[in-house]
């Protein structure tokens, strides 16, 4: 049985800092509708705002490490209590890492405030630090299944490294493409991770036996991943052939394809949680497809089509584990607030919009960006609007976390 921290001792502890998924996911939620914000002010020219590497940069790095290593952080160190029966950490060493993050996030904006050097020690610690919190209940009792997340979080700090890399030596790294790798690496995360949930997530919300997993698809679809993402991280090393990336994409869309037919995402239509991590599913592998086409076709601009990965994949598949692990985590039934379904459709329209619109109107480009910012805005502030006051209350049901 799970020893959990005395719930008198814990009933002292704001309840926003009892469990990584509280801050992490309510701040990452928040940061995901102001960064975009402020890409746009920056983009029409209308933000006096000058963050460290400028605007490009600093949109493709935290999208990346600002947004999403935000929610994966907060999913890690709430999962592993589930993992190791160990209680997860809470009140000053979560402060810490939330301040960590914080800091990093401000001081990459303005990054005056602390000199460009100390700013990206800030930032490139965040991830290790999740790493030494992560691993070590997992080492403590030897369960070394899930240790695996603590390498990859390294390495999701070594794409950091190089994005840094990027803007000291543009001749040798290149931004767009150590954004891709870690755009890939967080597609591989999140293919691991819904892989292992999705399944019973399914089964248990349709009512329907679970559908088995087959090992060497499993392999195969993740794997396809994990060799794009590290011929990505590697370019340094050689010359990226467009044609080999571009099929390698195709190979790991016909992988997850196939996988998420074998889970049945008709099934789930009645079910808000679940169709909308299924379709984010969808959208993984469409955009796996769709950016790999592209690089057989010099009349499709693959920038664009990499937003149907970023915005209905990853921004899709996080928005609805967040919405469901928060209710599992706040003590509440897993029904979702009836405006969440419009969240989730929201944010797959945003993909739609910002992926294929500026290939088919180009002339119409930042009336483009303007609307698919605004579905995102409206997608993730439906959240924050319901979810904020589970996120800082106690547990309905009275319990730890």
């Amino acid at each position: 049985m799970m020893q959990i921290t005395d719930l008198q001792k814990e009933q002292k502890i704001f309840p926003l800092f009892r469990l990584g998924f509280r801050p992490f996911f309510l701040f990452g939620a928040v940061f995901a509708v102001i960064a975009i914000f402020i890409w746009l002010l920056i983009l029409q020219g209308k933000s006096d705002l000058i963050p460290l590497g400028g605007g490009y940069w600093w949109h493709l790095h935290e999208m990346i490490f600002g947004f999403a290593s935000a929610i994966i952080a907060g999913f890690l160190l709430t999962a592993v209590q589930n993992w190791t029966g160990i209680p997860g950490i809470q009140n000053k060493s979560l402060i810490f890492l939330v301040m960590l993050w914080l800091l990093a996030r401000i001081t990459l904006l303005m990054p005056s405030l602390l000199g460009e050097t100390m700013t990206m020690i800030l930032d490139i610690s965040f991830l290790p630090a999740v790493a030494i919190s992560l691993g070590k209940p997992i080492i403590k009792i030897k369960q070394y299944r899930n240790l695996f997340f603590v390498p990859l979080l390294i390495l999701f700090t070594l794409v950091n490294i190089e994005f840094y890399l990027a803007l000291m030596s543009p001749e040798s790294f290149s931004i767009q493409l150590s954004a891709y790798a870690g755009v890939m690496l967080i597609t591989l995360l999140m293919s691991i991770m819904v892989g292992r949930v999705g399944p019973m997530f399914t089964a248990n919300g349709t009512q329907t036996p679970k559908v088995v997993n087959i090992p060497w698809l499993d392999k195969a679809t993740n794997g396809s991943l994990a060799i794009i993402t590290f011929y990505l991280l590697l370019h340094p090393l050689y010359t990226i052939n467009l044609q080999i990336l571009g099929g390698l994409f195709i190979i790991a869309a016909i992988f997850q394809s196939i996988r998420i037919v074998r889970w049945r995402p008709w099934i789930t239509v009645n079910v808000p949680l679940l169709w909308s991590l299924h379709l984010a599913v969808i959208f993984i592998a469409l955009g796996l497809f769709a950016i790999g086409y592209s690089y057989f076709s010099p009349e499709l601009s693959s920038s664009h089509l990499w937003h149907v990965l970023t915005i209905g994949g990853i921004g899709g598949l996080i928005l609805a584990m967040i919405s469901r692990v928060s209710l599992g985590h706040t003590g509440r039934p897993l029904q979702p607030p009836k405006t969440m379904s419009i969240a989730f459709l929201l944010v797959f329209i945003a993909a739609i919009v910002r992926s294929f619109l500026p290939i088919i109107m180009p002339e119409s480009i930042m009336s483009i960006y303007q609307a698919s910012a605004g579905l995102w805005y409206f997608s993730f502030g439906i959240f924050i609007f319901h979810y904020a006051p589970m996120l800082l209350k106690t547990r309905l049901d009275g319990r730890p976390g």
